[in-house]
């Protein structure tokens, strides 16, 4: 897709959400589950839509929220669900209906204190907390965001007991529930006001608990004494909050360079498409703060539900999979107390880099799909050291190989950026380098390729020998995979791999186009030839299914 003319420039009034006319459509509008796109649809991360598409709307909260009261009893959760939510207009909205909902199901449901923004990982910390101190009444949660999405976007994701992104079998279950219900016009509902269920709710301070832990995960000590400067960008994020506690409770030094947060986001640069949206491993996005890089020694930016982290040093911004690779060789090189048989998380569209990364340090890989709660049970039981994502989302253990997250934690991974650097001396390009000089430079990039919805049906089905071809990129084909090596879960997509390059190609789960992800051993130019026939075959197969 081509670079619209005003990326990585601010975003105009005329480019902002009509945010009265979004919020009376959330309430007014009602979904007709007789047409897919207006459906309850779990993805990798939870539902998500848009009022003005009749997509995510009052009725899909109250009978996702009600489906999940009716799953939570079968599953015998009796203790607190921890509830959060990002700073998308959507979500405040969204927020008192599942509150309404949850209460009047006899929840016990713990909130801000202050009404305040709640961002992912705090929720999946808090639950897992809470069950280790009292296995026998379990609690879960929901945030209710849509990530990184633009400002119309809503979305709302479940966590079970095991702190982590529900599994496909409870997001299914969960789905098909609220459908139905939708289809009976809520009938089966329980609903109280908000000011009852505001009444019910019982506060917590999750920022104090979140905060107070942090130096069990990150080595704070090492941050402080060495006098790292570091420029923090929330984004307009749920995580504002948090920063200022972080610096005064370990003496960091912390400046919070944008403390914006309004529900246009009009403080945001556009991003490659010339959409407003909160995605920190963008350089679009992430104009403002690549703009002031020489004032700080790190600086760090995290998209509204602080579950994935952009990391800026001297050189720039941080390529997503670059900084995996040196998370996962830093931690598994200075964690003493962890292990020797953990293993590395990848997911199959992550860097190759990261593969050979846990060669040198005779670590085990786990490759998986696309989506966090792959990692869920086995980071879960401590078998997995680091777990990340592509899409610059990542969590680690606790310096004593305890588990901290089970959910992406954009804080952590930004916090050890400027711990590697206060004991190394290295910045994390600088650590990049000394990796490329042992290991090699494979080239990667990820595109986006418009898709209508049958289209995207077709491919997240996709069998793998509806790929015929023999080479790519004028190298013999040696795998088309369907599957993940590392569990053997369908990746909703496919992957062609060759001994020089591969390419993966899955659905968006919000947008009308499908993403092809891509890397070469042999250069840029193999790398754009690789794509081109990538798009090529993926036409192909739309081709032949007739869309």
């Amino acid at each position: 897709m081509s670079r619209h003319p005003r990326a990585g420039m601010r975003a105009s009034t005329a480019e902002l959400v009509n945010i009265p006319r979004l919020m009376a459509a959330y309430y007014q509008l009602r979904p007709d589950v007789s047409i897919p796109e207006q459906q309850v649809a779990f993805g990798t991360s939870g539902h998500r839509g848009c009022a003005l598409d009749s997509s995510f709307n009052e009725s899909h909260i109250h009978a996702i929220c009600q489906a999940i009261a009716e799953y939570r009893q079968t599953q015998g959760l009796t203790g607190p669900l921890y509830l959060g939510m990002d700073t998308h207009a959507l979500s405040e909205a969204a927020w008192g209906s599942a509150l309404e909902v949850l209460t009047a199901n006899g929840i016990e449901v713990r909130i801000q204190s202050d009404r305040g923004y709640t961002p992912t990982p705090v929720v999946s910390h808090a639950i897992l907390n809470h069950n280790r101190a009292h296995p026998h009444s379990l609690a879960d949660g929901i945030v209710i965001t849509p990530s990184h999405n633009p400002p119309r976007d809503g979305g709302i994701k479940y966590n079970g007991a095991d702190g982590g992104p529900a599994s496909s079998a409870a997001t299914g279950w969960i789905q098909n529930r609220a459908n139905q219900l939708i289809t009976h016009q809520g009938d089966g509902i329980c609903r109280q006001s908000l000011s009852e269920a505001l009444a019910q709710a019982v506060a917590f301070d999750y920022i104090e608990h979140y905060v107070a832990e942090l130096g069990e995960v990150v080595d704070m000590a090492a941050i402080r004494d060495a006098g790292i400067r570091i420029g923090i960008d929330p984004l307009g994020g749920a995580g504002l909050a948090y920063w200022p506690h972080i610096a005064e409770r370990y003496g960091l030094d912390i400046t919070v360079v944008n403390p914006s947060q309004e529900p246009t986001f009009s403080f945001m640069s556009l991003d490659h498409d010339g959409k407003i949206r909160m995605d920190c491993s963008s350089p679009d996005c992430m104009a403002n703060l690549l703009a002031m890089k020489d004032e700080f020694d790190i600086a760090c930016g995290n998209d509204p539900d602080y579950d994935r982290h952009g990391i800026v040093d001297g050189e720039g911004l941080m390529n997503p999979n670059h900084y995996l690779a040196v998370s996962i060789h830093y931690l598994f090189t200075h964690r003493p107390a962890w292990s020797k048989e953990l293993a590395v998380g990848k997911t199959l569209v992550s860097s190759s880099m990261i593969d050979r990364v846990a060669a040198q340090l005779n670590c085990r890989l786990m490759e998986v799909p696309v989506g966090f709660k792959w990692y869920v049970n086995d980071l879960l039981a401590g078998q997995l050291g680091f777990v990340g994502e592509e899409s610059a989302g990542a969590s680690f253990l606790r310096m004593n190989g305890q588990v901290w997250s089970t959910d992406k934690d954009g804080f952590i991974p930004s916090l050890l950026a400027a711990e590697i650097l206060a004991v190394t001396g290295l910045t994390p390009h600088q650590y990049y380098a000394m990796l490329v000089e042992q290991l090699g430079d494979p080239v990667y990039r990820r595109v986006d390729a418009p898709a209508t919805f049958a289209q995207k049906q077709v491919l997240a089905k996709l069998d793998a020998d509806a790929i015929d071809a023999a080479t790519l990129a004028g190298d013999p084909i040696i795998a088309r995979l369907t599957e993940a090596p590392g569990n053997g879960a369908a990746i909703g997509g496919l992957k062609v791999v060759t001994e020089q390059g591969w390419f993966a190609a899955r659905p968006s789960g919000t947008e009308q186009v499908y993403k092809i992800y891509a890397e070469s051993f042999r250069g840029v130019a193999h790398l754009d030839r690789l794509i081109e026939e990538a798009q090529m075959l993926v036409s192909a197969t739309f081709a032949k299914a007739g869309v």
